[in-house]
């Protein structure tokens, strides 16, 4: 008797996620390398001109130094970037930077409900897609960025074939893949976001379905329904955003909205039917109203039931986008504050070790009772194939380096090289190469429940098998990342990031 291919070949696995290093020395990287051997010649300078004294206190600055680029924690970060952390933050503090107050009783002059922080200079303008869907278009003059927003109803893989759940992984890697090739394309995220259902719609439903003279013991069941079925029950809701650049080209001028929005137009249709093959459902483009919405109730999450409301009664809440920010909030160390609501948001500092299966985030992405919003972000950043070739060769030539820099390599250093060696063979057959990172945020109503909220999203990280870090003194900014907005981070960075890496 045949034996089926799925039982031979077993349940499929992903991984080989490589993390960009770059060559240096005892794991200094290339700056690293270089501020050991400028100290070493400095070094050298002070014994010439002021004797073996001065080049011993000058040995002693160097290797200190030295030591706190070596001394890293967990999350693969080093003393001098704790510390310059902890130094951003005081400065913060004491520039009353960390508090936000908006409104008519605001400190700002124009009494609106605008944005902070990073997303405090974005404009929001509408078009409308070849499909005749209007489509809400957020611009961020400081990166010159544009972002289309499309809503999502994933599928779910519950009482789904593997085989099947092979082709949406495969679809989806392909469109990630497809990104690369997309004119003006920055970034991509998508945004799972879990929370209380307000069991509005289930209200709106029955009552509108449910017969007058249907007999009395039936309709006292439906209302019995109505009422506690919301309890303990949640909503699940996908959002995926991709970012394009304003200049049509290298060095080339930077377009406005209004030439943008028909550009845009043409091309929302293809990204939103790919899409549906990556298990992602009917997709479509947001309008503005519904973005204005979405970031409306993450700041205020109490305003989702008046939303939900005025649905319900078939009125739409008029929001505008200077009115959907918080009327204050107030950033903490490891927390954030923001309209009667506490938020905490971790970052990603390393990908699962090893090969995973498809369903490695199903817990993650779940909701849970302990937390009332939860939202997961995965951040996208495809590279175009000139670049990508460029990466994986250094990365290649890097672990090489590291491997043949000792006469007895470790274990690790080997495992490496042979990872690169992959990465570069697959992008060298036509593979796309796409950095990627993970932000997950923790609202709470009450801030008691901090405690639980922390231990739930640290028990539900390890059975995602991520290393995740919270974000200290820029809990603000973090938040507004995790949002559906498009933000791409390292462009808001003062310190680059190709310099933050090769610390």
């Amino acid at each position: 008797m045949a034996v089926a291919d799925s039982e031979v070949r077993g349940p499929r696995t992903y991984g080989n996620w490589r993390k960009p290093a770059t060559a240096g020395l005892m794991g200094l990287g290339s700056l690293g390398t270089g501020l050991l051997l400028g100290g070493l010649i400095f070094v050298v300078f002070l014994v010439m001109i002021g004797g073996m004294l001065a080049g011993f206190v000058g040995g002693i600055l160097v290797g200190g130094l030295l030591l706190a680029v070596l001394t890293k924690d967990k999350h693969d970060r080093n003393l001098i970037t704790r510390m310059t952390v902890r130094m951003a933050w005081w400065n913060t503090r004491s520039k009353k930077a960390h508090l936000y107050r908006s409104g008519p009783l605001g400190r700002t002059p124009w009494g609106t409900f605008q944005l902070p922080g990073l997303a405090a200079p974005s404009r929001l303008s509408e078009h409308t897609d070849s499909y005749g869907r209007p489509f809400a278009l957020l611009y961020v003059p400081a990166t010159g960025h544009y972002t289309v927003v499309i809503g999502t109803e994933p599928d779910g893989a519950a009482l789904v074939d593997e085989d099947q759940v092979d082709v949406w992984v495969a679809g989806w890697g392909h469109w990630l893949a497809n990104l690369g090739d997309e004119p003006g394309i920055e970034a991509a995220s998508v945004t799972v976001e879990t929370a209380p259902d307000t069991g509005t719609r289930l209200r709106r439903e029955v009552m509108s379905n449910i017969d007058p003279d249907s007999p009395a013991f039936a309709q006292a069941m439906l209302h019995e329904a109505v009422d506690r079925y919301p309890t303990g029950s949640s909503v699940v809701k996908a959002y995926v955003a991709v970012t394009f650049s304003a200049a049509s080209r290298t060095g080339g001028k930077k377009r406005k909205p209004d030439e943008m929005g028909p550009e845009l137009a043409a091309r929302v249709p293809n990204l939103t039917q790919q899409l549906s093959a990556t298990g992602g459902g009917a997709a479509h483009p947001l309008s503005a109203q519904e973005l204005c919405e979405t970031i409306r109730i993450a700041y205020d999450p109490a305003s989702a039931v008046l939303i939900d409301e005025a649905h319900a009664n078939g009125e739409d809440p008029e929001l505008t986008w200077p009115d959907v920010g918080p009327t204050a909030h107030q950033t903490m160390w490891d927390s954030y504050i923001h309209d009667g609501a506490l938020s905490m948001t971790w970052s990603m500092t390393a990908a699962p070790r090893g090969n995973v299966q498809s369903n490695i985030l199903s817990r993650l992405l779940a909701p849970h009772s302990d937390i009332a919003r939860k939202r997961v972000t995965l951040l996208y950043r495809p590279l175009d194939a000139a670049r990508a070739a460029t990466v994986v060769e250094a990365d290649l030539r890097a672990a090489e380096f590291r491997q043949t820099s000792s006469d007895k390599p470790s274990a690790r250093d080997m495992v490496a090289t042979r990872a690169a060696r992959a990465t570069a063979a697959e992008e060298a057959s036509g593979a796309g190469l796409v950095n990627f990172g993970l932000v997950v945020t923790a609202t709470v109503t009450d801030p008691a429940l901090k405690p639980e909220a922390m231990a739930t999203v640290d028990n539900l990280s390890a059975t995602a098998r991520l290393r995740l870090r919270l974000v200290h003194g820029s809990q603000d900014s973090a938040f507004a990342g995790a949002l559906p907005l498009g933000l791409v981070l390292p462009k808001h960075l003062k310190v680059p990031a190709e310099l933050r890496e090769q610390l």
